[in-house]
């Protein structure tokens, strides 16, 4: 698979990074010199310096023999162009293209089926204020992910010190509960993703990945010792893009809000355009200002301005203060693993939520979604498995499946299966695999070669 990246910012970077350690035939055209360099210097990718939306470098990086092409500068309108040049020289070619700008939004069905032709649009904000929602009603939770329409939940939450599950081996989970056992995809400990087995022991501390159907989400999490809690209340810190966005869903859910935002035209134009969301200027970290808005009474925090060292000081303030719990907005990547280090486990960041977006377009075979988790340790897809396949019609535990790679779910119908070794996978059926970054090339070769997908 050749894919052509336009874009060498933070989404072009980690994507290349992550399809050239799959094997994958990647370009990656920039304008600047030195992105591409800081890229080549870390992944073996070839480079072209230019502008994406030339037809010249657009021909020189081989567009005409790509699989994919994706657009993610930070420009919409290059982005717009590119594909639109991409279409003339190869309309055969899948073009992605990440539009954040709000004008653009109802435009996006259009954009698939008149010039310039763009495949699949995505806007990250969008994405990011979805991962918020689920957030939000999930305690504790560093990660939440949907499969099957929302109808399984895939999510990640730490084991807290005296829990009745530290020192438990995996195998031994059914006689410790009396209630059904969560199905455990995935361990993180000492920043390390792990695949667990029966032999496994929880520790105190870990960052445990669990399957769960969403009607036995509640009990799941009590297992946990996390309790539900309906948020009322929240603050949004930062009036951009993203914090309108969420304070107008938070509108139509009936939810108390208030907005800080600095720029004072901005707070102007949010406050004629939000109905019930009190916008106030200020600094979100600005104890006083937070002391004077009674953030203790406060069910959520939630810091989305343009600097990330805002939001991480707004949110430690406000937890510090005793507002219930935050979600804070982070696009650097490497800030990733120091957060649980200083006491913020809910992270959302654009970046990554484009990148998921986008792997779910270009692995191999009917990908239906993906998501990254710890960063980009490892991937969840849901994917649909055809009569064809030799994956159907045996026990999972007969199936030889990549190191670091297992079946989380099947969804059959109306019914949803989270399965042990003896479960079989049938035609039809959709299924939900995780797999470690290692393991996504094993995973993604048995979904295009064994699961010849429709």
């Amino acid at each position: 698979m050749k894919i052509v990246i336009i874009g060498a910012g933070e989404v072009g970077f980690h994507i290349a990074s992550r399809l050239a350690l799959e094997s994958k035939d990647v370009v990656v055209v920039d304008c600047s010199a030195e992105a591409l360099q800081r890229l080549t210097d870390s992944v073996d990718v070839q480079t072209v310096v230019g502008s994406g939306s030339s037809p010249s470098i657009l021909d020189s990086a081989g567009i005409r023999e790509a699989e994919i092409m994706l657009a993610v500068t930070d420009s919409d309108e290059v982005n717009l162009v590119a594909c639109l040049v991409a279409d003339t020289l190869a309309p055969a070619t899948k073009k992605l293209a990440r539009l954040r700008g709000a004008d653009f939004e109802h435009y996006h069905e259009s954009f698939k089926t008149n010039a310039p032709h763009i495949d699949t649009v995505i806007n990250p904000d969008i994405e990011v204020v979805r991962t918020i929602e689920r957030l939000m009603n999930v305690p504790g939770a560093v990660d939440v992910g949907d499969f099957a329409d929302g109808r399984i939940k895939f999510v990640g939450i730490h084991l807290e010190a005296g829990s009745r599950l530290d020192g438990v081996r995996l195998a031994d989970l059914g006689n410790v509960l009396q209630e059904d056992r969560p199905l455990i995809a995935a361990v993180v400990r000492d920043d390390q993703l792990i695949v667990p087995t029966g032999r496994n022991h929880l520790r105190a501390g870990d960052l445990i990945y669990f399957i769960c159907e969403e009607r036995n989400l509640v009990s799941q999490l009590a297992i946990f010792d996390k309790q539900v809690t309906p948020v009322k209340r929240v603050l949004i810190v930062g009036g951009g893009r993203i914090g309108y966005r969420l304070a107008r869903r938070l509108e139509e859910k009936s939810l108390a809000c208030k907005l800080i935002e600095k720029r004072p035209e901005r707070c102007d134009l949010l406050a004629e355009r939000l109905d019930r969301t009190v916008v106030l200027r200020g600094d979100g970290s600005d104890q006083s200002l937070l002391i004077e808005e009674n953030i203790p009474d406060m069910d959520l925090v939630v810091t989305l301005t343009g600097d990330e060292e805002t939001n991480i000081l707004a949110s430690l303030l406000a937890k510090r203060l005793g507002a219930a719990k935050t979600i804070t907005q982070i696009d650097k990547f490497s800030y990733f693993p120091l957060m649980s280090t200083i006491g913020i486990e809910q992270v959302v960041s654009p970046r990554l939520s484009a990148i998921n977006s986008i792997l779910q377009h270009i692995r191999r075979g009917k990908v239906l979604s993906a998501i990254s988790i710890k960063g980009e340790a490892g991937e969840v897809m849901e994917a649909l498995a055809l009569p064809t396949s030799d994956i159907v019609s045996k026990p999972l535990k007969k199936i030889s499946f990549p190191k670091g790679a297992m079946v989380a779910g099947i969804i059959r119908g109306e019914t949803i299966i989270i399965p042990d070794g003896d479960s079989v996978i049938e035609p039809d059926d959709r299924i939900i695999i995780f797999a470690t970054r290692t393991a996504v090339r094993g995973v993604e070769k048995m979904l295009a070669v064994k699961l010849e997908y429709v």
